[in-house]
């Protein structure tokens, strides 16, 4: 059995309330006194207190070209992702050149060599360790992450490896846009990172605590491609926002979930931990409708969203090492982990609390 032995997240250190980005922002998107009061009512109604920021606050006025926000991608993002790393191994346990496969996921910038390459030396990572940069999976990756290295390991049991995501959501912002889909995203998405500790079989029992990976599903639904995603063009990355967004994840998500579970003789009721992607209060809601859940079945989701905001990929990772680290599972108890993405897809993940030695 895949076994997760430790999740780091990580947050860039310039924090503040919601209220106070709202204040910086909202002009550099309008300068239409009646567009800016709907902007500062769309960031109240998210639900969100605080959020991380790659960058101290007054420098994304002059954020102004893809240029100048990738080079601070890659400059502020490959710290981060090493502390993350470096935080997770040592829970673990592990050294840096323990690593056979190292799946390093972002939507937020991009950089060749990838972050991941950079990362090697900086880490202590061996130089033959199997390395594989995902770009373009989005929100969902972090879910699609721990399903694909579980993947991995299920053929090399003896192995260990690690699920970097870096997404730094602010320097994607698009000034002057003052449409509703930049409006919305520059409310609700914050900055952060994680790094995951993932085993194969044959090292999952000198690994105490952590959580077990049983199966996973992937979805992509069909005639949705224009309802989530990057515009990419002069200006870097322009959100795509469906407002139908969330009736896609209510009519949708369900049939997947339900489907994973009678695959191991479960229903939802018997589900003790739900780890629900933090895509912003009509998805968490939109979730909850389409499994027949009342919206505190996704308490950690909803305490993370708050906190943070949605952290892309890194969402779920959060929210999974906010329940790992307060405990109280019923070992052999299952749980589910999923995230929303462009496509639209979905990712699902079987979880199960490990049996008590």
């Amino acid at each position: 059995m895949v076994r997760i032995a430790a999740i780091a997240p990580v947050l860039p250190r310039h924090v503040h309330a919601q209220s106070e980005i709202t204040a910086t922002i909202a002009p550099l998107l309008s300068s239409d006194p009646r567009r800016r009061a709907t902007i500062e009512r769309i960031h109240a109604s998210t639900g969100i207190a605080t959020r991380h920021l790659a960058l101290p606050l007054e420098e994304y006025a002059g954020l102004t070209t893809f240029t100048a926000a990738n080079d601070a991608f890659v400059r502020e993002g490959t710290p981060l992702a090493a502390e993350a790393c470096r935080q997770a191994l040592a829970a673990a346990g592990l050294d840096a050149a323990d690593v056979d496969f190292l799946l390093f996921t972002s939507i937020t910038g991009i950089a060749t060599p990838s972050l991941d390459a950079l990362l090697v030396e900086r880490l202590g990572l061996r130089p033959d360790v199997k390395r594989l940069p995902v770009f373009g999976l989005g929100c969902v990756a972090g879910a699609a992450g721990i399903a694909r290295v579980r993947d991995y390991l299920q053929g090399h049991p003896q192995d260990v490896a690690l699920l970097v995501s870096v997404e730094l959501c602010s320097l994607t912002l698009q000034q002057g846009d003052d449409t509703m889909a930049n409006i919305v995203s520059s409310g609700l998405f914050g900055d952060g990172a994680s790094a995951v500790v993932m085993v194969g079989g044959d090292r999952a029992a000198q690994v105490e605590g952590g959580v077990d990976v049983v199966d996973a599903r992937s979805a992509l639904y069909p005639d949705t491609a224009d309802a989530l995603g990057w515009d990419i063009g002069g200006s870097g990355f322009r959100i795509v926002l469906a407002a139908s967004l969330a009736d896609l994840v209510e009519q949708n998500l369900g049939a997947g979930v339900v489907d994973l579970l009678a695959a191991h003789q479960l229903k939802v009721a018997d589900v003790g931990t739900w780890v629900a992607h933090t895509g912003g209060p009509r998805i968490l809601q939109a979730a909850a409708r389409a499994l027949d859940l009342p919206d505190e079945a996704f308490a950690a989701s909803w305490r993370s969203l708050a906190r943070v905001g949605n952290l892309s990929s890194s969402g779920v990772l959060h929210v999974l090492a906010d329940e790992l680290a307060t405990g109280g599972q019923i070992p052999g108890s299952a749980g589910v982990l999923f995230a929303i993405g462009p496509g639209v897809c979905t990712e699902t993940v079987l979880l199960r609390w490990p049996e008590e030695p």
